[in-house]
């Protein structure tokens, strides 16, 4: 046993002295401060915006005052300037580029006002609309007033119709999840989803990558000789964990910190939408029996694997297998949380290699009845232990084996050589 230990501290020490760990962490913990401070590093750079010029000629001499109090309520980025001379004179005006555009403003056979916008630059359509838009209030608010129509009965009919969403128990007597608690959710299911995808793809690379760089240079066969095979792996596995845990730990710290200090001003912008507040305590706990799970199953396989390569330009080629598998997850989860309800991610969520994220994804988003959850966990802790004896035996044997590892017929190899050991 006191070997183990010495495998677990010396992969986890190893790999966290080095130098690709420290910089990655560094890079990432320099991102998570950029994308805090956003805001303040986009206007350290663009400075106070100017507002966009516009001369206007209004030959319906009606039209440019009601304009000039719409454009002021809205508070847009827009400065209109009434122009005297002729339409030639204000383009070649914009051609010289004292003014952005022109709207030119004229009077239509129904009496109501119509518009060209004249103009030089091609990137201007986020100005048109909200000139557009304001024009299309006055013309509103024109046609209703020659019409004898009240402001306010105007008013009344384009105000939103009153609208209430009522939630209906289900059959197990609880209400489906609100709006509000559904965005909830949806944060903490997009983080593990994400966390999940991350840690198996970087730290499954890692356990195979360091069983091949042993076997390379022929480290492995004193570990061998002092320690059992299966030890070795099991131990690796749990040292990767730990560094992983690490690695998250210190990315979850400065995060909280960050959102502590700065929510004020997160308010209504990315951290309400990933909101993570008014969440429940056991969606949490899924979240981290789910993700634990997951890494176990994924670090098991990625091991097995791992143990099969001497070398390491082969290790990407035998883990397609698990990219695939965890891809593939992923790309159902992120179609499931638009239809968590779905017979493909009801169905796949029982497939271990699956279940870390759409079962969690289920639960994150529907209420999920304790059986199938159970059964999940079931399955996964059933799978993970056959994986493990497959994997412990395949290892003892993959281990031994030296030479190219092309393909997946290597495992009858390593089996074979694990029942001659």
């Amino acid at each position: 046993m006191n070997k183990f230990w010495i495998v677990l501290a010396q992969t986890y020490w190893s790999r966290f002295k080095s130098k690709s760990f420290l910089i990655t962490t560094a890079l990432i913990l320099l991102l998570i401060l950029g994308l805090a401070n956003i805001q303040t590093i986009i206007d350290m750079f663009s400075g106070e915006e100017e507002p966009d010029k516009i001369a206007v000629i209004d030959d319906s001499n009606n039209v440019y005052q009601a304009l000039i109090e719409n454009i002021a309520n809205a508070d847009v980025q827009i400065e209109l300037s009434e122009y005297k001379g002729t339409v030639e004179e204000a383009e070649s005006e914009v051609q010289e580029g004292n003014y952005q555009a022109l709207l030119h403003i004229t009077t239509g056979e129904d009496n109501l006002p119509e518009a060209s916008f004249h103009t030089n630059e091609i990137s201007s359509s986020q100005l048109t609309y909200q000139l557009e838009n304001n024009l299309q209030q006055i013309k509103v608010a024109m046609a209703t007033s020659d019409a004898g129509i009240d402001q306010a009965t105007v008013e009344e009919i384009y105000s939103p119709v009153p609208f209430e969403t009522v939630m209906i128990e289900n059959e197990s007597g609880q209400e489906a999840k609100t709006e509000e608690e559904l965005n909830n959710a949806r944060g903490l299911v997009y983080i593990m989803l994400f966390l999940l995808y991350f840690a198996v793809i970087t730290y499954g690379n890692m356990i195979a990558m360091d069983i091949a760089n042993e076997k390379s240079s022929r480290v492995m066969e004193i570990l061998i000789s002092s320690s059992s095979p299966v030890s070795q792996m099991f131990a690796k596995i749990i040292g990767i964990a730990l560094l992983g845990l690490t690695q998250f730990g210190l990315f979850s710290i400065i995060g909280y910190t960050i959102i502590q200090q700065k929510k004020d001003e997160m308010v209504g912008g990315f951290f309400e939408y990933f909101g993570l507040s008014d969440v429940a305590i056991s969606t949490f706990v899924y979240a981290i029996i789910f993700f634990l799970l997951g890494y176990l199953l994924y670090a098991t396989l990625s091991a097995m694997l791992g143990s099969l390569v001497s070398r390491i330009e082969d290790v990407q080629q035998l883990m397609m297998p698990v990219i695939f598998l965890i891809v593939i997850a992923f790309m159902i989860a992120m179609f499931g949380l638009n239809m968590p309800d779905s017979k493909l991610v009801t169905i796949t969520s029982f497939i271990p290699f699956f279940t870390p994220m759409l079962m969690f994804m289920r639960v994150g988003m529907l209420d999920v009845p304790f059986w199938e959850i159970g059964l999940s966990i079931f399955i996964m802790i059933v799978s993970i232990t056959i994986l493990g004896f497959i994997g412990a035996k395949v290892y003892r044997g993959g281990v031994l084996m030296y030479g190219r590892a092309t393909s997946l017929k290597d495992f009858k190899k390593a089996l074979q050589l694990s029942k001659k050991e």
